[in-house]
C-alpha cells in the first residue's frame, strides 16, 4: 500500500495482527477444551498449535511497533529488519511446536501398538475440527490481503500459518472422523493425525525459516523484480549503460544499488540530474521508502545503449 507512513502502515499491520491474537486465543481455549472432552490427542495437538500461533502473533506485534520508529544516528535503514527477525522466530517458534506434537502423537501411537487401549474421541472433538477449519480459512484470506496490501514478511508467514492450520484442521477431522466412526481398532487414527499436523506445522515453519535467512543474510532480490528494475534504468535514455547491479530487502523496503554510465560530455550537475531522474522513477516504481545508491560513470568510446527492455543490453557487463 504506497503512500503510507511507517506508523501507518505498522498500525495497520498492528490490527491484523490483533485480529488473528483473538481469534488464536479463543481457538486455543475452545480446542483444549473439546480435546479434553473429546478424549482427541489430534485435538489437543491442534489446540498447542494455535497456543504457539498466540506467542507468535504477539511477538509479529512487537516487530511492528518496533519497525514504525523512523531512521535515527544509529539506524541508517530504519528499523525495518526487525521484521524480518521476528518472522525468523516465529519459523523457529512453530518447528519447537511441531517437534513436540511429533513426539506426543508418536508416544501414543507406539503405546497402541503395545496393546494399550485407546479412547473413543467424543463429537464435540470433531465439531472442533469443523469449526477451526472453517474460522482459520477465513483468517487467512483477511491476513494475506493484508499482508499483500501492507508488503509485509511477517503477515505473509502469519497468512501462511493460519493456511496450514485450515490444513491441519481438516486432518484432525479425518482422523478424529475415523477414530469414531471405524471401530475399535481404528482408533490409532487419532494420534496419526496428530503426527500428520506436526508434519504440516514444521513444513510451513522451514519454509518461513528458509525466506527470513534469505534476507538476514542479505539474500537478492528475486531476479523478477531485478529485471524490474533493469527496465526502469532503460527509461532514462542518457543512461547508456549500467553494471554492479545490487539488491536486497530491509522489512518491507528495496535497497537498490547500481552503476550507471552516461556521457562523459555531460556537466557534474547534468550527471547529477540524470541520478536524480533515475532515482525518481526507481521510487515511483518500488515506493518512496526504497534506499538507492547510484554511482555515475563516464562512458568509454565504443559503449553500447540498454536495450529497450532493460536486459538486452551491456547490462552488468563491467566497466572500469
Amino acid at each position: 500500500m504506497k503512500g503510507l507512513t511507517a506508523t501507518e502502515r505498522a498500525n495497520k499491520a498492528i490490527a491484523a495482527s490483533r485480529v488473528g491474537l483473538w481469534a488464536n486465543i479463543a481457538l486455543a481455549a475452545f480446542k483444549y477444551t473439546a480435546g479434553i472432552l473429546g478424549n482427541s490427542s489430534a485435538m489437543i495437538a491442534d489446540a498447542a498449535n494455535s497456543l504457539s500461533d498466540v506467542f507468535t502473533d504477539i511477538i509479529a506485534m512487537v516487530s511492528f511497533h518496533i519497525s514504525k520508529r523512523p531512521i535515527d544516528y544509529n539506524h541508517d535503514y530504519g528499523h525495518g529488519k526487525v521484521e524480518t527477525l521476528a518472522s525468523l522466530v516465529v519459523g523457529a517458534f512453530v518447528l519447537v511446536v511441531a517437534i513436540l506434537i511429533l513426539w506426543s502423537g508418536g508416544s501414543r501411537i507406539a503405546s497402541a501398538m503395545h496393546g494399550r487401549d485407546l479412547p473413543r474421541p467424543g463429537p464435540i472433538a470433531l465439531g472442533a475440527a469443523i469449526a477451526t477449519l472453517l474460522s482459520k480459512e477465513s483468517l487467512y484470506r483477511y491476513t494475506i490481503r493484508r499482508a499483500k496490501e501492507l508488503s509485509s514478511d511477517t503477515l505473509v508467514a502469519k497468512a501462511w500459518d493460519h493456511r496450514s492450520d485450515a490444513l491441519i484442521s481438516l486432518c484432525t477431522f479425518a482422523g478424529i472422523g475415523g477414530a469414531m466412526f471405524l471401530g475399535e481398532r481404528w482408533r490409532i487414527l487419532d494420534p496419526i493425525a496428530a503426527v500428520a499436523v506436526s508434519f504440516f506445522i514444521a513444513k510451513v515453519a522451514i519454509s518461513i525459516l528458509i525466506l527470513s535467512l534469505h534476507e538476514l543474510m542479505e539474500g537478492s532480490l528475486p531476479r523478477e523484480t531485478e529485471e524490474e528494475i533493469e527496465r526502469v534504468i532503460a527509461q532514462v535514455p542518457e543512461v547508456v549503460n549500467y553494471h554492479k547491479l545490487r539488491t536486497r530487502k530491509i522489512g518491507k523496503d528495496y535497497a537498490v544499488d547500481v552503476h550507471v554510465v552516461v556521457s562523459r560530455d555531460f556537466s557534474i550537475v547534468e550527471a547529477h540530474d540524470i541520478s536524480e531522474d533515475l532515482e525518481e522513477k526507481l521510487r515511483n516504481k518500488f515506493g518512496r521508502d526504497t534506499h538507492i545508491t547510484i554511482h555515475i560513470e563516464p562512458s568509454l568510446e565504443g559503449s553500447k545503449a540498454v536495450g529497450s527492455d532493460g536486459v538486452s543490453g551491456e547490462g552488468q557487463n563491467p566497466q572500469v
